[in-house]
């Protein structure tokens, strides 16, 4: 099963009288300060390059200077957060994740140096964010039973899990004759009901990530030996479900799963207050 791996690109400038939090300009001077947080000042060539860096990885909307500005804005308090924490990713740490990105994809060669300056301050910020989530929220987050069902049941509907899975599917079923299904006690059962109500039950059996994303919808989340509701003159029904070989231990990567998407919840809420305790001034009507 394919490992998906969550890479921060958020592209930003800023700006901080001492510069020891920061990798970009330490002057202002010349340019036009259109805000400031907590005093540093953030000019109007800074949100161009973030727009044009957003640009670059298909962000694009009418209001994507404000979206830089608020982008500058959230990783200025990361950064200064995790400095309080003395949480701060190296610089080995940005490179590493700069190769990363190359490999994956990522074209630098129409880059200014600013604008390299400001990919490595974008990154450092991500990266100080998921330090802060690892190691001051995951070890608070705890989760229940359903939290993890429903991560897998989103998993089944949108890749398909590495299941065996027998199913029987009737098609062209009337109203009338859905409701006069009951649950049966085998699949041979069900095929014989389908059938002594005019049907013609069909029968498969398919590894569940091999199904289309119409069908893995339908069946995710169905319990065994119960009929699905009717859709299209259509109803299903799991006969049994079956874990193959490269299955292995992905019940607790649907559990960490789980519990990072809680912690990443539980992280933004945090953001917003500490970026409510931040003093912004926007200078620039454009950006109010």
């Amino acid at each position: 099963m394919k490992k998906l791996s969550n890479i921060f690109c958020n592209i930003l400038a800023i700006f901080i009288i001492h510069c020891s939090l920061f990798i970009i300009h330490c002057d202002a001077h010349g340019a036009s300060v259109i805000a400031t947080i907590n005093g540093a000042p953030v000019t109007d060539a800074d949100v161009t390059a973030r727009t044009k860096l957003m640009a670059m990885q298909g962000q694009s909307s009418t209001d994507n200077r404000r979206r830089a500005l608020a982008n500058i804005i959230d990783d200025y308090v990361k950064l200064s957060y995790a400095e309080s924490l003395k949480l701060m990713p190296s610089d080995s740490d940005v490179n590493n994740e700069i190769k990363a990105m190359k490999a994956h994809g990522l074209d630098t060669s129409n880059l200014s140096a600013t604008d390299m300056q400001m990919v490595k301050f974008a990154i450092k910020a991500n990266i100080a964010w998921q330090i802060i989530i690892g190691r001051t929220i995951m070890p608070t987050i705890s989760i229940s039973d359903e939290e993890i069902k429903a991560e897998k049941m989103e998993m089944e509907r949108e890749r398909g899990l590495p299941i065996e899975i027998t199913f029987i599917r009737l098609v062209g079923i009337p109203e009338d004759i859905a409701k006069k299904l009951t649950k049966p006690e085998s699949c041979d059962g069900a095929e014989s009901m389908a059938r002594n109500l005019g049907g013609a039950p069909q029968k498969a059996t398919v590894v569940e990530y091999e199904l289309s994303a119409d069908v893995r919808a339908r069946l995710a989340g169905l319990s065994p030996m119960t009929w699905s509701k009717r859709e299209d003159s259509t109803v299903f029904l799991i006969c049994d479900k079956k874990k193959t070989k490269e299955y292995g231990n992905l019940d607790e990567l649907i559990k960490q799963n789980a519990m990072y998407k809680r912690a990443m919840f539980v992280g933004d809420q945090q953001l917003k207050q500490l970026r409510r305790k931040a003093v912004v001034v926007v200078k620039d009507e454009r950006y109010k």
